[in-house]
Parts: C-alpha cells; structure tokens; sequence
C-alpha cells in the first residue's frame, strides 16, 4: 500500500506538470510546482518553531506558544497579502523602488498564476520572521500585545527592509548577496526578538541580585527535551525548501548544491555547539545541541548557494560554537531574558552567515570573497547591509514594542506569570490530566 501510494503521488505530480505544461511549457510548470512544493516544506517550520519554543519553555505555558505560532502566520499572512507585499515587491511608477515598494497593495487578481505563486512562496518566509519573536518573549507577554506585534512586522518591518535586497531596492543594486534570507529574514526576526526581550524585561526569578549587589542568574529548563528536538527536525526539514526552493527554479542544478550544503552546515553546527557545551558545562548539553543545528542552518541561508561543501562546514561549524558564547553573553553579561535562545539562532548566526559571503562566496558575477581573490569588496558590501538592516529592525522595534507598552500593557501580571499563561490568558491548560507536568 505504501509503494501504491508513492507511485499515485508521483503520478500525481506528473499529471499536474503535464496540465501545466500544456500551457506554459515544461520549464514554467517545472518551476511552479517546485516553489510550491517549497513552499509547503517552509510552512511546516511553523510546527517546528512552535514545537522548539514549547518544549524549551515550561508546561504552564504551552498553550500560549503554539497560539502565538498559529495567530503569527494567520494574521501574518492577511497583512503581508494586503500591505506588506505592496511594500516589499512593490514599484514606483515603471521601475522598483530604491527604498519602498509603492504598489500592489491589496492586489487581487483572478488570473495571474506568477503573481499567486510567487506570494505563496513569500508569505511562508515573512510568517518565519515574525514567529522567531514568540520564543525570545515567551512565558510573559500578553497574547494581545504580541498579536499587534505580529501584524506590523508582517506588515511593515520585514518588507521594507526585504525590499532593499529582494524587491530590486538599493542593497540589491550594490550587490549585497543574501540567497535565502540569513539577514532579510533571521537577523530581522533576531534583532526584534532581542529587542522585545529587552522591553518586557525578565521572567520572574531570572536575575535575583544578592548581597553585596551579586545577580545570580537561574535556568528554567524546558519541560520536554524530546518535544524540542521534533521540533528541531521539522525545521532542518522544512530548511529544504527554505533553501533548496529559493533558487526559484525547479530546473536549475543549483538545488543539489544548496541542499548539500545546507546540510553539512546543520550537521558541523550541531557538533560545534555539542563539543563547545561540552568543555563549557562539563556535560553535552542538549539544549546547546538542538539549538547548534539551527545554527548552521541560519549561518548557511545566506551563503548556500555560492560556497563550497568545504566551506559550508566551517561556516556551519563556526556557527554553533558562536551560538554558544552568545547565549551565555546575552542571558549573563546583558541580562536579556531569551527563553530559548532565539535572539542568538537568528540575530547572531544570521549576522555570521552574513559575513561568511565576503569571506567564502566563489561564484563569479554574484559573490566572491575574500578567499577568492575577491578582496574586500563584497565583505564591504556584506557589513554594510548588516549594519543597515540591523538600525531598521532594532530602531523600529523598539519604537513600536514601547508604543505597544505604553498603550495596552506588554507583559502580563506577575500573578498570572507565576500562574501560567495557558490559564491565565487562554483558559485551556495545555497538558490538563497529566500529573507529571502539574508543576513545570
């Protein structure tokens, strides 16, 4: 039965190219089902985020999280259609414009499948942005608060700084090189998640200052170490379309590269963040781990199409060492309560991916580093994007989470943190009859 449905699914695929085919030609039909089909693996990260962030936090809250996963991607997805893409792959008159995109809002054809196609394929990558914020904030936002959140991301933050480097905007024009969106997509999401981190300020009991003015910091460790690592599969998964699909064709023999790359990069981060934990803790952590493998997978977005196998694995490797250290600087030295590490996965390794295109890229007319003979050029090109993007993402961030703070209130009371926001904002206890997880 198993084959029988295979083959039925392969006979599927193959009827629908043929339609297609009938029409457009081979190539077209090629490249529409193969976006699709990416863009459905980039979809089922939401269920990866969801399932990382709730096994890394505690059981009182697991209602709220795969709440706040479900509601970023819905509401996400209505404003992104209606506001966001106008934004980010909008134009001004006959040509993109440099900064902003200003057209296309709430557009609505009946018979435009390269339009269809390419929003579905976008949406699944401005949804990734925004539910990166879930985790660094979680365990004591208010649903409300985040919900608002959400939708100006969706709407405003992400396309526009998108627009620099995918709509055709002035980054692009320099020769700035992000292949599937380590700063269009992570760093965004990173810098907002440090950033609404910082503005609701800590968990209770994180940061308990003792005599002689010592902080001690505390560790909540997550109640499901199994559930974390489903979720970490599901993403490095999905992280095949993600990458795999963003050469934007279903016929280009860049796919395989870009997978193999991606890959060994996951793989090298996941050692790297095991053997740092390792000689740091004293013990291989797991958490560190899991959180390592999504390291080396944001490192290599940005570079997996224009480095070498070789390459992806010092890139990937050097990203789970980095996730490390910074997890330990940002919950020790700056004292922002990250609950599952998100600010470091994205913001840090999306930065480092970033670089790693000035150092290692090797392909000519798109990207050659400084290991290529390439000089500084491109590694220029490469900060300079970083830097921007990251003034845009933090300075709108942390307007609009103050602005959200001042009007509606951010964080929830203290006694319905200690509560848990499973029961306190949803009503519905997530694991409601199951003792063992009564007080986690």
């Amino acid at each position: 039965m198993r084959k029988k449905g295979i083959t039925l699914g392969v006979m599927g695929l193959v009827a629908a190219g043929s339609l297609f085919a009938q029409e457009w030609g081979w190539s077209e039909s090629l490249d529409m089902i193969w976006l699709f089909l990416g863009a459905a693996l980039v979809f089922i990260m939401q269920a990866g985020f969801a399932m990382v962030e709730t096994g890394l936090t505690r059981a009182k809250n697991a209602t709220n999280i795969v709440m706040k996963n479900l509601m970023d991607f819905c509401i996400g997805a209505i404003v992104y259609w209606a506001i966001g893409w106008g934004f980010m792959y909008g134009t001004n008159g006959d040509v993109p414009g440099v900064f902003i995109g200003l057209s296309d809002f709430f557009k609505n054809p009946m018979d435009d499948p390269v339009y269809h196609r390419d929003w579905f394929f976008q949406v699944v990558f401005a949804a990734t942005s925004a539910t990166i914020v879930s985790g660094s904030m979680a365990e004591r936002t208010q649903f409300k608060s985040y919900l608002i959140y959400t939708a100006f991301i969706s709407a405003l933050i992400y396309p526009i700084s998108g627009h620099w480097i995918w709509g055709g905007g002035w980054l692009s024009d320099l020769g700035f090189h992000d292949f599937a969106g380590s700063t269009v997509v992570h760093s965004v999401g990173g810098w907002a998640g440090l950033v609404g981190a910082a503005v609701v300020g800590p968990r209770l009991g994180k940061y308990v200052k003792g005599e002689g003015g010592h902080i001690s910091v505390k560790a909540f460790p997550g109640h499901s170490m199994p559930l974390a690592m489903l979720g970490v599969f599901l993403l490095w998964f999905g992280w095949y379309g993600f990458n795999g699909a963003s050469t934007l064709s279903g016929s280009s023999p860049d796919i395989a590269r870009v997978c193999v790359t991606t890959t060994l990069a996951a793989a090298a981060g996941t050692i790297g963040a095991l053997f740092t934990s390792w000689i740091w803790f004293k013990k291989p952590d797991a958490s560190m781990s899991m959180n390592g493998a999504l390291a080396g997978l944001v490192s290599i977005t940005a570079p997996c199409g224009v480095v070498s196998p070789a390459a992806s694995i010092i890139i990937g490797l050097l990203g789970g060492i980095l996730v490390v250290l910074s997890v330990e600087f940002i919950d020790k030295t700056l004292k922002i309560d990250d609950p599952v590490g998100a600010s470091s996965v994205h913001l840090v390794c999306g930065i480092w991916g970033t670089l790693a295109v000035g150092i290692w890229g090797n392909v000519e007319g798109t990207a050659v580093g400084l290991l290529h003979s390439g000089g500084f050029a491109q590694l220029g090109v490469q900060a300079l994007g970083i830097v921007t993007v990251g003034v845009w993402a933090f300075g709108t961030s942390l307007i609009l989470f103050n602005i959200i703070k001042a009007i509606t209130g951010l964080r929830v009371t203290a006694r319905e943190e200690q509560q848990g926001l499973d029961i306190s904002e949803h009503k519905a206890d997530g694991y409601a009859g199951f003792q063992i997880f009564s007080n986690m």
